[in-house]
């Protein structure tokens, strides 16, 4: 069997397209009075992400390692590609980084210096370079050069699940504390900055689609909208990228589920480009 392809939870793949190409998802965990609750696996309260004290975390050490461990076996020897959230965001990135020295090289770590769709993205190319037996090292640089060309672009209402949760620079917080103002954020060097802010939400989205627009360069692209319990507000988002990009290869809505919820707040929406994609198998069928 070709290399395998396991991330976490926070790739936000729909589970029809992770099942079509073997990528395997751990999951991140959120914790409220003693009670743990893994992503993807447990039944998580809808409420829970505006809930005082809640906290969130990522996969543990041991979760990765029977991953890891079952990937291997898997793959027959080819080994494994783990793709995670970027390190500046998560531990996950570390905990992977341990859990594969126990396997003697046949673990490579990608850190896709993004998170949700964007490590989702990242995981379906190195997949795609697998099915095409691909050694690990080249499903690995497949991996390293999406991170690197995938654009990720958030709009949310505010800011105060960012800044309680620590996910935005120092300054970030400073420009997003004016009443009223509505950010526009994205990914630099793995962590979240301020890109800009306006007035409104809806012109938040309007310089958002702009800057989709501006990032795909009339090129053929893969889109991604994620939204935090907003299915309109993504709707519209994605009929605004529709009449404005010239070339869409495949598109993809998720929710950003209930961790990632937890630090971007009710009513995010969001766009991730990404350029070096082949035409993504499975969507059919969410």
């Amino acid at each position: 069997m070709p290399v395998v392809v396991v991330t976490d939870s926070s790739s936000r793949l729909p589970k029809s397209v992770a099942d079509h190409y073997g990528i395997r998802q751990v999951p991140l965990h959120l914790s409220l009075d003693g009670a743990d609750y893994r992503e993807g696996v447990d039944e998580i309260p809808p409420d829970l992400i505006t809930t005082p004290g809640v906290t969130t975390s990522g996969a543990n050490p041991q979760d990765l390692t029977d991953a890891f461990d079952e990937a291997i076996a898997a793959s027959d020897g080819d080994g494994v590609v783990a793709v995670h959230m970027s390190r500046r965001l998560s531990g996950t990135w570390g905990a992977a980084r341990l859990a594969a020295e126990k396997f003697s090289g046949l673990v490579r770590v990608v850190d896709s210096r993004s998170v949700g769709l964007a490590v989702g993205f990242t995981a379906i190319a190195a997949a795609q370079a697998a099915r095409t037996d691909a050694d690990r090292d080249r499903v690995y640089e497949s991996a390293i050069r999406e991170a690197a060309t995938v654009d990720s672009l958030l709009c949310v209402q505010q800011l105060d699940n960012l800044r309680n949760s620590g996910r935005i620079s120092a300054a970030s917080k400073m420009l997003g504390s004016a009443l009223a103002i509505k950010p526009i954020l994205h990914m630099v060097d793995g962590t979240l900055a301020l890109r800009e802010r306006h007035r409104t939400f809806s012109k938040a989205v309007q310089k958002m689609v702009d800057g989709a627009v501006e990032s795909a360069a009339g090129r053929a692209v893969t889109v991604g909208i994620q939204h935090c319990d907003a299915p309109e507000a993504a709707a519209d988002l994605a009929e605004q990228l529709r009449s404005r990009l010239r070339m869409v290869t495949d598109e993809i809505t998720v929710d950003l589920g209930p961790v990632l919820g937890c630090h971007v707040g009710p009513g995010a929406v969001g766009v991730v480009i990404a350029s070096h994609l082949e035409a993504i198998e499975g969507i059919d069928t969410v």
